[in-house]
């Protein structure tokens, strides 16, 4: 493999809002490489049995593994215009000359010159500290989505889940579906962090929900083989005795936060915010960042489902391919956000537009 790869736009990132990225881009006519570092493209949507909400433009009543199907088969017709690496981590960016480094498999070493970059490059699970959280049988929830929806492997025989965000609550469904019992969901928050509809099925199952309630520790010399619950105040203290539950496996669906750390090197401009789970780039309307020759799309962006991660795709492989000299309809750049707008819609979309607001500028000075 030739040492430089060039290319008109370099996504890093092949999930939901990468390729979206890739067929917006492609379909105005650039030159796309994808570099994806798992084994596949599609991302958390291959994982992803269950049925989207939204809208249809974002495939409102389609499981998430056919949607990364729709997204493969709309870049396919685009001919040879987009080119998908996977098993590939970019492993770094230098300013002198504007490469990227990358790593496919353990032996191919290579460097990539792009004339614009967007980076897609998702999250990475939030983990919570506790005695023995480093026991075989402590996973993330997507570790779980991936053993159960990928490899058709049950990570163990009883669960408890910890967290009741939609990923704590769809997963423990999934679970439930593959014949593994869940023994509780605990939430140290007071109320059930993901949708209703969510709640209702497992609740129906007879999974109990146990809100105001923490894990204190993991059980287990080799294994673990239990855990140790407590309820706690509203200050986030222990309170009442502890309860023992016996498990072999403890799932946490705590968060996510987005992965960045290539815009620090990249030298885009940053902040931390709260409502977006973590550090993320300033960016104007166009998903461009700081630094012109670079755009954020997804999860990078902020946390948030992954209807909006594939509409922000979009909106950046559009102005990419805008930036790079191609012709776009700008009227499509309206759609978009009026899509957007209609996925942020409610008290979740309330809190996330509150933290767009603090890394949002009108524009960047040439």
């Amino acid at each position: 493999m030739n040492n430089l790869v060039e290319t008109d736009l370099l996504v890093i990132g092949g999930g939901a809002a990468g390729l979206c990225v890739a067929a917006e881009a492609a379909g105005a006519g650039a030159k796309v490489l994808v570099m994806e570092s798992d084994l596949h493209a599609g991302g958390q949507l291959v994982k992803q049995t269950h049925k989207f909400f939204g809208s249809k433009d974002e495939y409102a009543g389609t499981r998430g593994f056919k949607i990364a199907d729709i997204l493969m088969d709309e870049i396919k017709s685009l001919g040879d215009k987009v080119e998908i690496r996977t098993n590939t981590t970019v492993t770094g960016f230098f300013h002198e000359d504007g490469v990227y480094t990358a790593m496919e498999g353990e032996e191919s070493y290579y460097r990539v010159k792009a004339k614009k970059t967007i980076m897609a490059t998702g999250a990475q699970e939030r983990m919570i500290l506790f005695p023995n959280n480093d026991l075989p049988g402590v996973y993330g929830a997507g570790a779980v989505q991936t053993l159960m929806n990928l490899y058709g492997v049950v990570p163990g025989k009883k669960v408890v889940m910890v967290g009741a965000g939609n990923i704590g609550l769809i997963v423990s469904y999934q679970l439930m579906q593959a014949g593994v019992e869940i023994a509780a969901v605990i939430e140290a928050m007071p109320k059930v962090g993901g949708y209703w509809v969510h709640a209702a099925k497992i609740r129906r199952l007879g999974i109990p929900i146990l809100l105001r309630h923490t894990i204190i520790e993991a059980l287990g010399d080799t294994t673990v083989t239990g855990v140790v619950i407590s309820e706690i105040d509203d200050k986030f203290h222990p309170i009442n005795e502890p309860v023992k539950i016996d498990c072999d496996v403890i799932c946490m669906a705590v968060g996510l936060t987005p992965t960045t750390e290539m815009f620090w090197m990249a030298g885009a401009d940053m902040r931390y915010v709260p409502q977006l789970c973590g550090y993320v780039p300033f960016r104007d309307k166009t998903m461009r960042t700081s630094n012109p020759d670079l755009w954020v799309a997804g999860d990078a962006a902020g946390i948030e489902e992954a209807s909006a991660a594939m509409v922000e795709g979009r909106i950046a492989g559009l102005s990419a391919a805008k930036a790079l000299g191609y012709p776009v309809d700008d009227r499509k750049f309206h759609e978009f956000w009026a899509r957007l707008e209609h996925l942020r819609a409610g008290e979740v979309g309330t809190k996330i537009l509150s933290g767009i607001s603090q890394v949002m500028v009108d524009g960047w000075e040439a």
